[in-house]
């Protein structure tokens, strides 16, 4: 199989200390985003009337246009990041992050908390960025488990953030935004004093290509391998379906299961535990010895497991043993990462995560509101029959698509870590 970077290829030597500065800014990123998740939806809901299925419909189009504006930035901000490196594009994305969230905290009215909302698609650029940082400073044979370890962040963010949101939520449903403001502006300042420049300017792209950055644009570097093509369909079936937990979680464990702010803060907090355990024990150990395409494959597998029982659980105990299945999905995305990356050159690396990013968004152009509209049909008063979990079965299917697709298009790798 032929690569773009082969293995004797120079690679930035592998920083400890850059890896460990760029998991904080993450996992502080991560915490900003949780501690909204529990309220957001609260929020919307009393802004709009009090009703259930109408601020599903709300709360579907916020999802819809922070997508559609993450798929324009993206790709930009990972040219960007490319041509200028990889620290100013995070410390901009930080410190606009942070005002956005103020801006959210006073918002008056569903319009201006409509505008913040936008705003936070154009700055959340740090992810993105992290993703092209980890592939700087790592080689391509440690690279799943470095990406694990990044997941470890989101896990970690995610036990956190979310019960930190729900505990605060029950005060004010305010305050989580004052506090995840105040996170962003202290991450800011870390990159700031802390963070160094992983990207060498003889590394950069010699010039910044608008063409390349528009979304169009970097989604067909995506098609210059097979499999590059074919796993950036699993990615965005992975990214699709992970949009019911993202759009519906929250009312549909009201509606269900009777669970507010608090109870779904605790909830996304064992989320998070059992993810951040995954990615940080057993993403690389297992990657290691059974080879990234195996280790792809189960996850994804996993996922399937997972979507289908919280579909089908009518009870919060049922749904909570789809939790740790959720978790082990979670083994598919860093192999994935790592198999596309050994495949661009390193100043490519930021537009293939802006690609990839890119991905994640189309998917959120259609998926919070396609979620959202099935579970507000499912739901609706004038139905006989309430089916609340189509959305979570739904997924499962697009998740099984994925893995299906994902082992045809990698048949070819070794069952090794690096598939040279």
């Amino acid at each position: 199989m032929s690569t773009t970077e082969p293995k004797s290829a120079t690679h930035t030597p592998v920083r400890r200390a850059a890896v460990i500065f760029i998991f904080v800014t993450v996992l502080i990123d991560i915490l900003a985003f949780g501690i909204i998740i529990p309220v957001l939806p609260h929020l919307i809901e009393q802004m709009t009337g009090n009703t259930v299925s109408n601020a599903a419909w709300w709360v579907g189009v916020f999802g819809t246009v922070f997508a559609a504006v993450q798929f324009i930035s993206s790709p930009i901000q990972g040219a960007l990041s490319d041509r200028f490196g990889r620290r100013p594009v995070v410390l901009l994305s930080n410190l606009g992050l942070g005002l956005d969230f103020v801006l959210m905290a006073v918002a008056p009215s569903l319009w201006l908390l409509f505008v913040g909302r936008v705003i936070s698609g154009m700055t959340a650029a740090s992810f993105t960025t992290a993703n092209a940082y980890i592939a700087d400073v790592t080689p391509p044979e440690k690279r799943a488990a470095a990406f694990g370890m990044l997941g470890g962040a989101f896990g970690i963010g995610f036990i956190i953030g979310p019960a930190l949101g729900g505990f605060l939520g029950g005060f004010d449903l305010r305050l989580p935004f004052w506090v995840a403001a105040g996170l962003a502006l202290a991450n800011f300042l870390y990159g700031y004093f802390i963070l160094p420049e992983s990207l060498p300017v003889e590394k950069r792209s010699a010039r910044f290509e608008p063409r390349s950055a528009s979304p169009l644009g970097s989604l067909k570097m995506l098609r210059r391998h097979r499999e590059i093509f074919g796993l950036s369909v699993v990615m965005f079936l992975f990214y699709l379906g992970h949009y019911v937990l993202q759009t519906v979680f929250v009312l549909y464990a009201d509606y269900r299961y009777h669970w507010g702010p608090q109870a779904v803060g605790y909830v996304l907090a064992l989320v998070g535990a059992c993810d951040g355990s995954v990615q940080a024990f057993l993403t690389g150990r297992l990657t290691a010895r059974f080879g990234e395409r195996r280790v792809m494959v189960a996850g994804l597998s996993f996922g399937v497991a997972a979507f289908a029982v919280m579909g089908f659980a009518t009870t919060g105990w049922v749904f909570l043993i789809g939790i740790p299945l959720l978790s082990l999905w979670g083994l598919s995305g860093p192999p994935i990462q790592s198999i596309m990356t050994r495949h661009v050159a390193p100043d490519e690396q930021g537009r293939l995560q802006g690609a990839v990013t890119s991905l994640g968004s189309f998917a959120g152009i259609f998926g919070p509101y396609l979620f959202a509209q099935i579970f507000a049909f499912a739901i609706a008063p004038e139905r006989s029959v309430h089916m609340p979990g189509v959305p979570f079965l739904l997924a499962a299917a697009l998740v099984g698509a994925g893995a299906v697709i994902a082992a045809r298009a990698t048949r070819q790798e070794s069952p090794g870590v690096t598939s040279r």
